[in-house]
């Protein structure tokens, strides 16, 4: 159900809100990809955003999302020093994931789930390339999120109520089953990348990634549930086989060198948040199952 009364304003001028609200969320969301995974243990509050050459707080009005960047000809008002492109992009992300959210969710509270999901994907992906880090803060924090927007909101898995409906002849009630669904995601994500991590382990005797993906997998699981989620899964290693394989041949790396398989979970889970069932048809029909 809608949230608000979304026919009281003119369509466009909804989008032009819900843009301009996600670049706002994006520039904090630049905040948290900083300093999370920063050694210096800096909150993501105080101390107010600043220049990370010369230290300078930022002024509010060199703080506007996209507009404060083209102006300044992105560098820093004090020493001039370069920008990173990283700041606007990171806001025009979440700008468009929110946009995309409320188009095709419409203006209820499945669109607000999906932006914090997407919001906390955008976290994770950054800090994954930046650091190959995907901080714990973040993702139980999704989880805990995942799982709360699941006893309000339809699921996008219905394996709970199958089960269910099996299993009793009065099913619990939906929020109750919603729920369910959310913890068999989080215990199917995080379950079938542990195995896969403990295995690559047992054959290589090194690690092949580590808990973060593990534990990233259980945040997506929880908004996800389990079927999606183990889509992601096959979709995010797809991703990783291909793109990550092109960018060690082209950039002439080592077989040992890292890839942010975090980035590449991250990108998946959004392809299949709003393609997952058509990814999902079309495997029926083609392994006959449909």
């Amino acid at each position: 159900m809608p949230v608000f009364d979304h026919t009281a304003y003119p369509p466009g001028l909804l989008a032009f809100f819900v843009f301009l609200f996600g670049l706002c969320i994006g520039s904090f969301l630049n905040v948290c990809i900083r300093r999370i995974p920063s050694e210096e243990g800096l909150s993501i509050v105080r101390p107010a955003s600043r220049c990370p050459a010369c230290k300078t707080p930022i002024k509010p009005y060199d703080n506007i999302p996209i507009l404060s960047f083209l102006l300044l000809g992105g560098k820093c008002r004090s020493c001039r020093a370069p920008i990173s492109a990283l700041y606007p992009a990171v806001e025009l992300l979440t700008g468009a994931m929110f946009l995309i959210c409320v188009l095709t969710f419409g203006p209820t509270l499945d669109a607000i789930k999906w932006a914090v999901f997407t919001s906390v994907l955008i976290v994770l992906v950054f800090t994954d390339i930046l650091e190959r880090i995907l901080p714990d803060a973040v993702n139980f924090t999704g989880l805990g999120a995942g799982l709360l927007f699941s006893c309000f909101t339809a699921p996008m898995d219905t394996a709970a109520g199958w089960i269910c409906r099996r299993l009793f002849e009065f099913p619990p009630p939906a929020p109750a089953l919603n729920l369910v669904d959310a913890l068999l995601g989080a215990a199917a994500g995080s379950g079938l990348l542990w195995v896969v991590a403990d295995g690559y382990f047992r054959l290589r005797g090194r690690q092949g990634m580590g808990l973060g993906d593990v534990k990233m997998m259980a945040m997506v699981g929880g908004f996800l549930g389990p079927q999606r989620t183990v889509l992601t899964i096959l979709v995010g290693s797809l991703l990783g086989s291909l793109l990550g394989g092109l960018f060690i041949l082209l950039r002439s790396k080592g077989t040992e060198y890292e890839l942010p398989f975090g980035a590449f979970l991250g990108a998946a889970a959004l392809l299949v948040l709003f393609w997952g069932r058509t990814l999902i048809d079309w495997y029926l029909r083609l392994s006959g199952l449909a």
